[in-house]
């Protein structure tokens, strides 16, 4: 049985997973709540594999890992801190942006 990791997110974090949310549920209303369903099942699997992303290379903050979601086209930055461990969601940044988040 894998260990489960708490999940936290960055106030910078939380702001974007806000603003993806708002802007989701005005544009996209076939699927409003996509962006909280993805979300919730990514860190599901990251919580119990949290190795599981690539290295983000885009980013001057050491040991970030990025995850992209295909069905909403954002990418989850995260890494695992502390003692004991916890996964940090560091960002929420929509691949179509030219470069990588502000972390």
């Amino acid at each position: 049985m894998n260990l489960r990791l708490a999940v936290e997110f960055t106030t910078l974090a939380a702001r974007h997973v806000r603003e993806a949310e708002e802007w989701w549920r005005l544009n996209r209303t076939a699927a409003p709540n996509a962006v909280r369903e993805e979300l919730q099942q990514l860190l599901d699997v990251v919580s119990v594999q949290p190795r599981i992303g690539a290295r983000a290379r885009n980013v001057r903050l050491d040991g970030v890992r990025r995850i992209h979601m295909p069905r909403i086209r954002y990418d989850l930055y995260y890494h695992v801190t502390g003692t004991p461990e916890f996964v940090e969601v560091v960002a929420l940044w929509h691949s179509s942006r030219g470069s990588g988040p502000p972390i």
